[in-house]
């Protein structure tokens, strides 16, 4: 009855101590898996062994043929796994090991009944079903405790000895019968691939496994409480089937995704701002707040009044008395024309920008030198493809003229005769259906008069 006692005393420890720790959960990653993927990206063969307590007593609190004193014998076992499915395995199972009993109110009685038995059992082979619960609930996300359950059927070869009231010994021959072997318990994840496990194993055997015959119980039932270890077989790179959470998997998997999309929209609006900003300070810098022809970045005279004519820098010009106004005719020679289309030509700007790239200035320097010269009138029109909204696109092409006159007043044009317009998209010379048209619609056209 003692050894009863310390039995219920080492179970109740036991399950307070998977009760203090059933809150700890691992929520970490599974690496190379994904939702509804194929056995093929886990370990699936697992083997285990353990040791324990053999003994003809168990949790339902009852004895079988009357055997009140037990002997807790060693017992060991060893088993290979099949993994199928998160939840479900099949495992072939070996168990040895040696059980016996002393019946003591039979000790003093009537000589040839049974007072005690010993079974040896040399071996044991079962085939049974595994399910780990944890991978059945979607409150186990990866958990390091698993609660699992097996049942199954085998082969039990044994060997009793019983002896009785009157201190004879029988020596039963050795026989095979079949058993029912269930399994429960928790298993514990203390690395990657190798769980703790920590059963309780109930097995019914043939009534001849502790020689008494006939009486009330048809079979008879003994114990293995039992330690040991599982240990996934297979590259060390993959998870172990039995310790995936479907449920932990798919929300793995949606929060990856989740968080690369984010990345990328953050990404995208960060770089719009930028470009916004960009062009926000370029139209500040395009203004022309006292209206003399020279934007603000390069008028170094603001705030001239109405109506007064300004040099390139936006400064008035001298007054000149006594003037005699002479009409002369404009006349625009070929020479004067090649210089405008080497400027058009070889005319760049930053990719979505006004802002007009360094290999520009030259060829626009001898347009700026040509306008001094031959006091020519300049008009200049921007023009897109179609690509963008037409909001946006009227806004770069104006901007894109203003920053070519902006260059040609900095090097001494006269503004007022510099004309810029933007038309966006609504001029084009060619097909905006190939990236050749569209290439060719975004221009600056020069037009001298």
């Amino acid at each position: 009855m003692e050894n009863k006692h310390v039995l219920k005393i080492s179970m109740l420890l036991g399950a307070g101590l998977i009760a203090t720790t059933a809150f700890a959960q691992n929520t970490a990653t599974i690496e190379g898996t994904t939702p509804l993927g194929s056995t093929g990206e886990y370990r699936t063969w697992s083997i285990g062994v353990n040791a324990g307590v053999l003994n003809q007593t168990n949790i339902l609190g009852f004895n079988r043929a009357g055997f009140d004193k037990l002997d807790h014998n060693l017992g060991y076992s060893a088993y290979i796994k099949k993994q199928l499915s998160p939840s479900f395995g099949l495992k072939a199972q070996y168990l040895g090991g040696k059980v016996g009993g002393t019946n003591e109110a039979n000790a003093s009685a009537t000589p040839g009944t049974v007072a005690a038995f010993e079974t040896n059992v040399p071996w044991s082979a079962a085939l049974s079903g595994e399910w780990t619960l944890a991978n059945t609930n979607w409150r186990f996300f990866n958990s390091f405790i698993k609660p699992y359950f097996a049942i199954g059927l085998g082969a039990l070869n044994f060997e009793t000895t019983t002896t009785d009231a009157g201190d004879n010994e029988t020596a039963h021959s050795a026989t095979t019968k079949l058993y029912v072997p269930a399994d429960a318990g928790f298993k514990f994840a203390v690395a990657k691939g190798i769980n703790l496990d920590l059963g309780y194993q109930l097995n019914w055997a043939n009534q001849r496994f502790d020689g008494v015959m006939g009486g009330q119980y048809k079979n008879d039932l003994f114990s293995y409480a039992h330690a040991g270890l599982e240990i996934a077989l297979g590259s060390g790179s993959k998870p172990y089937l039995g310790n995936s959470n479907p449920v932990a998997t798919l929300i793995n998997d949606y929060t990856a995704k989740y968080d690369e999309l984010k990345s990328e929209r953050d990404a995208l609006v960060a770089s719009n701002k930028a470009l916004k900003d960009e062009l926000d300070t370029l139209a500040n810098e395009l203004k022309d707040d006292d209206g003399d022809g020279v934007a603000n970045k390069y008028d170094k005279c603001p705030n001239t009044a109405a109506g007064v004519q300004v040099d390139g820098a936006g400064c008035p010009l001298p007054e000149m008395k006594n003037e005699t106004k002479v009409i002369e005719k404009i006349v625009v020679t070929e020479e004067d024309k090649k210089v405008v289309d080497e400027a058009i030509r070889n005319l760049e700007f930053d990719l979505g920008k006004a802002t007009i790239r360094a290999n520009s200035f030259s060829s626009l320097n001898h347009v700026a030198a040509l306008l001094i010269e031959k006091n020519f009138s300049l008009k200049l029109a921007g023009h897109t493809d179609n690509t963008g909204s037409r909001e946006l696109n009227l806004r770069l092409s104006k901007e894109r003229a203003e920053a070519v006159k902006a260059y040609l007043v900095s090097k001494g044009a006269n503004a007022s005769r510099i004309e810029a317009t933007g038309y966006g998209p609504d001029q084009p010379i060619a097909t905006n259906a190939t990236a050749d048209g569209r290439q060719q619609n975004r221009r600056v056209e020069f037009t001298l008069y």
